[in-house]
C-alpha cells in the first residue's frame, strides 16, 4: 500500500465548507502514475492510502465524513476546469496534432477528446489525452472546444455540432473546421473568404456543412474552412498513388494545406477568442491534379508510380486565397506550398 496526500487549491473547489478541518465525502480523480500535483496557494488536503496498479491511468477513491456543508461540493479533477483545458471533438490525425501544439503552449492544462466509439482510447491514453465516447454526461463544460469530426460517421452532423456547443462554457472559443467546399466556385476560378457559398437545397454535401456552421455561428464559436488536407502519408496524392489511374480530370485546381498548417491555424483562433467569424485555410498555392503528381513524382519520395487522370466530364476547382485571413490573425503557413514540403521547385 501507498499513501498519497491530494492538495485542492480553494479557488477550485465550488462550494464553501463549514469548517476547513472538514472535508468531502465521495472524492473521486485519476492520476497518472508519473504525476507530481504541487499548489502554491492556499489549499485543502487530505491523505489516503492504495494500491499500485502498474497501468497508465489509475482511479483512486476515498471517502470521509463531513460536518454541514452549504450546498453540494465537487471537487474532482473532472470537475475543477483550468482556464485552459480544451475538448477536442474528432481527435484524429488533426486533432491530435491540435493537442500535442496546444499542450507545449499550455503544459498544465487537461486535454479531453470525445469520440465515436472507445476503439482508440488507449492511444488518446497515451498521448495525455482523457477520451470519452459520444453521450457520455459531462459533468462541467470547458473553455475551449475545437470539433474536427468529419460529418460521414453520422446521419445527424448539425446535431452532433449542437450537442459539442453545449460541452463550452462560453470563455476561451468554440471552432469548427469545415471544409472549403461550400465556396460556390467550381470553373477554376478565384475565391476567398467572401466568395458566396452554395445555396442551400443544391448540394447535400455542401448543406450539411452549411447548417453546421450555422449552428456554431449562433453558439457564438467561429469556422474555419480548410482546403485538402495532407502529410507526407495522407491526402489527395497518396490516393492517387495508390489507385495508379483515376477516372478524373487532371485539369481540376486543388487547394492544400498540410495538417500541421490546419492545426498551427485553428490555434490561433482559439487562442483569438473571437466570436462568429469564418475564416480560410489553405496555402495560397493551388495545383491542378496532374501539377500535384508531377511534383510527387519529381519529389523521388515515393514507391510508387503514379498512371494517369482519364476523366474529361466531372467538375472544374477554384483557386482559393485566404490573405485576408492571415492578415487579420498575424498567421502564416509553415509549409507555404506543396512544393515546398516535398522539397522541390514548381
Amino acid at each position: 500500500m501507498s499513501t498519497i496526500t491530494v492538495c485542492i487549491p480553494s479557488s477550485r473547489i465550488r462550494g464553501r465548507l463549514d469548517s476547513p478541518k472538514k472535508f468531502i465525502s465521495n472524492f473521486s480523480f485519476c492520476l497518472n502514475s508519473s504525476a507530481f500535483i504541487s499548489f502554491s496557494r492556499r489549499f485543502f488536503s487530505f491523505s489516503t492510502s492504495f494500491s499500485v496498479i502498474n497501468r497508465p491511468l489509475l482511479k483512486v477513491n476515498a471517502s470521509s465524513t463531513v460536518g454541514a456543508l452549504e450546498g453540494e461540493l465537487e471537487a474532482s479533477f473532472a470537475g475543477m476546469v483550468g482556464a485552459n483545458d480544451l475538448l477536442i471533438v474528432g481527435p484524429g490525425v488533426l486533432g491530435r496534432i491540435v493537442a500535442e501544439k496546444w499542450r507545449e503552449e499550455h503544459p498544465g492544462c487537461q486535454i479531453y477528446g470525445q469520440t465515436m466509439t472507445s476503439d482508440h482510447h488507449d492511444e488518446l491514453v497515451k498521448m495525455g489525452i482523457t477520451p470519452s465516447t459520444k453521450g457520455t454526461p459531462v459533468s462541467n463544460k470547458i473553455p475551449y472546444v475545437i470539433f474536427c469530426a468529419p460529418p460521414s460517421r453520422t446521419p445527424d452532423y448539425p446535431g452532433d455540432v449542437r450537442e459539442a456547443t453545449l460541452n463550452w462554457n462560453g470563455e476561451g472559443s468554440f471552432v469548427f473546421t469545415s471544409s472549403s467546399a461550400p465556396y460556390d466556385c467550381s470553373d477554376n476560378g478565384s475565391c476567398d473568404e467572401d466568395t458566396p457559398v452554395v445555396p442551400i437545397g443544391r448540394s447535400p454535401r455542401t448543406d450539411v456543412l452549411l447548417k453546421a456552421e450555422k449552428v456554431v455561428l449562433e453558439a457564438g464559436g467561429s469556422v474555419v474552412r480548410l482546403a485538402g488536407l495532407y502529410k507526407a502519408d495522407r491526402g489527395a496524392h497518396t490516393y492517387w498513388l495508390e489507385k495508379g489511374i483515376s477516372d478524373v480530370r487532371p485539369d481540376h485546381i486543388l487547394n492544400l494545406i498540410h495538417y500541421e498548417d490546419a492545426a498551427s491555424l485553428s490555434i490561433t483562433i482559439l487562442k483569438k477568442k473571437l466570436r462568429g467569424r469564418i475564416f480560410l485555410g489553405c496555402d495560397n498555392h493551388p495545383l491542378s491534379r496532374q501539377e500535384v503528381m508531377e511534383l510527387v513524382d519529381k519529389s523521388g519520395k515515393y514507391g510508387k508510380k503514379f498512371g494517369a487522370f482519364t476523366g474529361t466530364k466531372d467538375p472544374l476547382g477554384k483557386k482559393l486565397n485566404n490573405s485576408k485571413t492571415r492578415a487579420e490573425l498575424g498567421w502564416e503557413p509553415k509549409y507555404p506550398s506543396f512544393a515546398h514540403f516535398l522539397g522541390v521547385s514548381e
